[in-house]
């Protein structure tokens, strides 16, 4: 073997494990998730599920060049802002913020990244300056668009036309944004002939409380738009409403799952994909100040057929078909 080549081979063959090397000692990050569900919730799982395919789609492998510290949030304010004191603590290079977690982490850091899923108007909230230019430590993702309310009571007609007094199970820790969504409600109801009122979601007790005197009232039905109450209550709220054999639209599809009649709204599996996208751009040097927050791309209608026969309402063909899945 000529003395080029061989100094050229041992050259090569030196390398390969300095390569390796390099790629054991590759930069560990440090990513935070603050659930608003506990850690057994199949709901959680399956939008975490989607939150680690999208960063394992993007190169990142947990254990490998990522870690990930979880809090799991279960709607009591004190406990909210202690999980995220704690979660502040371990100095994450980005947070993965749900739903009303974003008030708690706000109020504890004010630099380190945060992008949120599910939350409602940032804007008015006072989380981010605007939608396009968002200018602080925040940004991400909407649950939906005031408007989306008034949907929701459309799609309770169409499904039980005969409806004429409506209830909204409302959570009146979400301010304007509660507001903001019975706003939409009450603007449209004049138009298809229907009265509303608001539940208050503070706890299981005024939901039982409340739900059970307006059911009294005949042609009565429920429109459940986002809050965390209504996530918290979930079960609750399904059960009551098959209790009382009230026709129910809700804003998200793991009601009609849990046999709820019907749902329209964003598809929060897809949201959770697309925060891992951001969270990955924050990783790579990007700035939540510069990334605009997204208003969802993909809505789902859900039909229960079992629950629709349990209340004795035939579903219009419109609406079979354009649903996007049907439970038999």
């Amino acid at each position: 073997m000529r003395r080029r080549e061989f100094i050229t081979l041992l050259g090569g063959a030196t390398a390969w494990p300095l390569a390796g090397q390099a790629q054991q000692r590759e930069r560990m990050r440090r990513v935070g998730v603050f659930m608003n569900l506990p850690a057994d919730d199949s709901r959680a799982q399956a939008r975490v599920g989607s939150f680690h395919q999208g960063l394992q789609q993007l190169g990142w492998v947990i254990d490998r060049n990522v870690s990930i510290d979880y809090r799991w949030g279960l709607g009591d304010a004190d406990q909210n802002r202690r999980f995220a004191s704690d979660l502040v603590a371990v100095n994450p290079d980005v947070i993965l913020a749900v739903g009303g977690s974003i008030d708690s982490l706000r109020q504890s850091t004010r630099t380190i990244p945060i992008v949120f899923v599910s939350v409602i108007d940032p804007v008015g909230r006072g989380i981010v300056a605007n939608l396009a230019r968002p200018g602080g430590n925040a940004t991400g993702f909407i649950s939906v668009e005031f408007s989306l309310s008034g949907k929701l009571l459309e799609l309770l007609k169409q499904i039980a036309p005969d409806v004429k007094l409506v209830a909204v199970i409302r959570d009146t820790t979400v301010g304007a944004a509660g507001v903001g969504q019975f706003g939409a409600i009450q603007v449209i109801a004049p138009s298809l002939g229907v009265e509303v009122r608001t539940v208050d979601a503070r706890d299981a007790d005024e939901i039982e409380r409340s739900v059970a005197v307006f059911a009294r009232t005949p042609k009565s039905g429920l429109v459940i738009p986002a809050s965390a109450s209504a996530a918290r209550h979930h079960d609750l709220i399904v059960a009551i409403a098959a209790r009382y054999k009230l026709p129910a639209v809700y804003i998200n599809r793991s009601f009609v799952a849990a046999g709820g009649l019907i749902s329209y709204g964003p598809d929060l599996i897809d949201s959770y994909r697309q925060a891992a996208g951001y969270v990955d751009r924050i990783l790579k040097g990007e700035k939540p100040a510069d990334l605009p927050v997204q208003a969802p791309t993909k809505y789902k209608l859900v039909i229960n057929l079992k629950t629709a026969k349990a209340l004795d309402l035939t579903v219009p063909d419109t609406l079979l078909s354009t649903a996007d899945e049907v439970i038999e």
